[in-house]
């Protein structure tokens, strides 16, 4: 498998973290957003959406990140990151599309290019836009946590998965955890596990 990423992409974040828990072999092909790779023929062509992540397979390419994950679910089964159970499986739905519909689409970097080059917002008022999305969504996520060592039991699931790239976000932006200190200390325990520290930014091979 060819995984297209950037190394500070929140959804290919999400994916690497993935790969590395399942142990499943894969290359890293980097394009660099900053750039508009995503936007040149060489990638559109396999991903026609021009976003990233892409995962290339024997079956073909497929994008968006929940849909990669779900399919990796599906396909490589002997490390699950979802639970058996109905209910909790939705519950562990529901927290990654609380992450994945409700905070990133509002701060990635496509919006914040708007804002700065369409609009005209200043670095200042740029950063407090996205803080206070990513404030916003995170009150909610924190209320929806327990007491659990991870978010949902006592392993990993796709709700750290999910978790962890937002919150390497929030730290980038400056974003005061204090008050949620459930999320922090997930993130703290999540990164003491290889097949997130492998994953994150400033461990990849196109990290600036």
């Amino acid at each position: 498998m060819k995984l297209y990423t950037y190394f500070r992409s929140s959804a290919a974040y999400r994916v690497r973290i993935a790969l590395n828990l399942k142990n499943i072999p894969h290359e890293l092909v980097g394009v660099n957003l900053l750039k508009s790779e995503q936007q040149g023929e060489a990638y559109t062509k396999k991903n026609p959406q021009g976003l990233l992540p892409a995962l290339e397979t024997e079956q073909g390419v497929l994008a968006q990140s929940l849909a990669i994950l779900e399919w990796l679910e599906e396909t490589h089964t002997d490390t699950p990151l979802l639970p058996n159970d109905p209910w909790q499986k939705a519950q562990v739905r529901n927290f990654c599309y609380a992450i994945a519909c409700d905070i990133h689409p509002i701060d990635n970097l496509r919006v914040l290019k708007y804002l700065s080059q369409e609009l005209n917002v200043d670095d200042e008022q740029k950063n407090t836009w996205y803080r206070h999305w990513v404030i916003e969504g995170f009150k909610k996520l924190e209320a929806m946590l327990g007491d659990s060592p991870f978010c949902f039991g006592d392993k990993p699931t796709l709700a750290d998965v999910c978790l962890v790239p937002q919150v390497f976000n929030a730290l980038r932006f400056k974003v005061d955890m204090t008050p949620f200190p459930k999320i922090a200390a997930i993130y703290q325990r999540c990164n003491e596990m290889a097949a997130f520290s492998d994953a994150a930014p400033e461990n990849q091979p196109d990290a600036q």
